[in-house]
């Protein structure tokens, strides 16, 4: 037995996955995709795509919290709260004090920050689509949505990968 079947996981339809591997090739490919488009947002638009995410995040969600924007992209609320900080300083969201709990805000895109994610959108999604439709047909595409889709889905669910801080 080689050492890459020690680490393949045979299903019940008789199919053999490398999970090692797709671990591997999932974060790799996360990791290329987002630095392409981090270097196209931040040259067209000087954002990065945290940045942009965030901005996404806020317009489809108004009056969001900042544990919400933790909660949405599984990470610590101080490191949330400072890349907030950073939005309001450029004036691209604003605080407002949250009514129904003074201790929180509820943060909202501005002007200038709806103005910025609109053309930052066009750059991004045309970048994906660039790089994405360069390696894989529609067919592909949609099949690697749906399955990473499901198992965001099930991590979410399961509360797996949830910053403790």
């Amino acid at each position: 037995m080689d050492a890459s079947t020690l680490y393949a996981v045979e299903y019940k339809s008789g199919d053999v996955a490398d999970l090692q591997g797709f671990f591997a090739d999932l974060v790799r490919c996360e990791t290329r995709l987002y630095n392409a488009l981090n270097d196209r947002l931040r040259e067209r638009h000087g954002i990065v795509t945290s940045q942009f995410e965030f901005l996404r995040f806020l317009r489809e969600h108004p009056g969001a919290r900042v544990a919400d924007l933790a909660a949405e992209f599984a990470i610590g609320a101080g490191a949330t709260s400072k890349s907030a900080d950073r939005l309001e300083k450029q004036g691209w969201i604003v605080r407002r004090t949250n009514p129904a709990d003074r201790r929180s805000s509820l943060l909202a895109l501005t002007d200038d920050g709806s103005r910025l994610l609109d053309a930052a959108e066009a750059t991004f999604t045309e970048g994906l689509s660039e790089l994405v439709e360069g390696a894989l047909d529609r067919s592909a595409t949609a099949a690697a949505a749906r399955a990473l889709r499901r198992l965001r889905s099930a991590l979410e669910r399961d509360q797996v990968g949830t910053p403790t801080g």
